[in-house]
């Protein structure tokens, strides 16, 4: 995550670029740095710094680092034939690249020459088959393409190899939900917070997918994923908040429920007076509104 200082320092830069006045190399170290999403910026200004010659025989080594960033930043823009430069110029130096070559996969993508770039994965992979970023290719293609199922396969295959990548887990979780294959993202879910418990963003996603999937065991374990997440957020998870409060209205409506639900009512009217204090602070014209909402669910819960 970007800072607000690296946010600001990076807002300057760029309005120092797009004036006319900024240290474009500089500019373009920072994206890299902060791992951020500025792909009209930096081919524009990228290929202005490359196509210099001047100004560019001062980068050094940075030179080849621009050129793979430029390249990338120009297929966002979908501008193929000064990415396709950029990668040309990266391949003359070096030839045997494995990286390179990722980037040729990528512009056959961007082309929307799937079997192009299928075909150079697979030979790639023939010969590296632990190569990670080659693996997450094949899946961004199979959901570029609006291929869930591959997607999810390639996945899970990827997953055998690189089982500690949490990325992929929740990516896969994201896929299986969009699915609705509901018990198979909930499998993902318990790994992701087996392997980082303290991770309140987890147990949020888990207690939202229970909720989902409904039933009264799931509403009663959602509670408690939402509870761990307000806990570890130190009572500010607003998505947790009012997780509580539906579970606790959920667990109301259904049958076979005990007829003693009070941890229930005390659960919702604590996570109801933090989400009223919330709006108080924050946005207090809204204030009556979530109270109306949040006294209903009480006496529902009630009654």
């Amino acid at each position: 995550m970007v800072g607000a200082t690296e946010e600001m320092e990076l807002q300057k830069l760029e309005r120092d670029v797009e004036g006319g006045g900024g240290d474009v190399a500089q500019y373009l170290a920072l994206v890299r740095k902060l791992r951020v999403r500025r792909s009209s910026t930096v081919a524009r200004h990228g290929l202005a710094l490359l196509n210099n010659s001047s100004a560019r025989s001062k980068l050094g080594a940075d030179v080849w680092t621009i050129y793979e960033q430029v390249a990338i930043a120009a297929m966002d823009c979908h501008a193929l034939e000064a990415a396709k430069e950029c990668i040309g110029a990266l391949r003359t130096k070096f030839p045997e690249s494995m990286r390179v070559a990722r980037l040729e996969g990528m512009w056959w993508e961007a082309k929307g020459a799937w079997q192009q770039a299928e075909s150079l994965y697979s030979d790639l992979l023939a010969d590296n088959p632990s190569d990670s970023a080659l693996h997450k290719r094949r899946i961004a293609m199979a959901k570029a393409q609006g291929n869930l199922i591959g997607a999810v396969e390639a996945t899970n295959k990827y997953l055998e190899t690189f089982m500690a990548d949490h990325d992929a887990w929740r990516e896969l979780a994201d896929m299986y939900i969009l699915l609705q294959m509901y018990k198979q993202a909930a499998f993902c879910f318990e790994e992701l917070i087996l392997s980082q418990p303290t991770n309140a963003l987890y147990h949020l996603g888990y207690a939202e997918l229970l909720y989902t999937m409904g039933g009264l065991d799931n509403l009663r374990a959602a509670r408690k994923y939402y509870a761990a997440a307000i806990e570890m957020s130190g009572g500010q998870n607003m998505r947790a908040l009012f997780g509580i409060c539906m579970c606790g209205t959920a667990i109301t409506q259904t049958k076979g429920r005990g007829r003693d639900e009070k941890d229930s009512v005390d659960l919702l009217s604590l996570a109801g007076s933090v989400i009223v204090k919330q709006y108080k602070e924050k946005c207090p014209n809204k204030v009556d509104l979530i109270t109306s909402i949040l006294d209903k669910q009480l006496v529902a819960n009630i009654a």
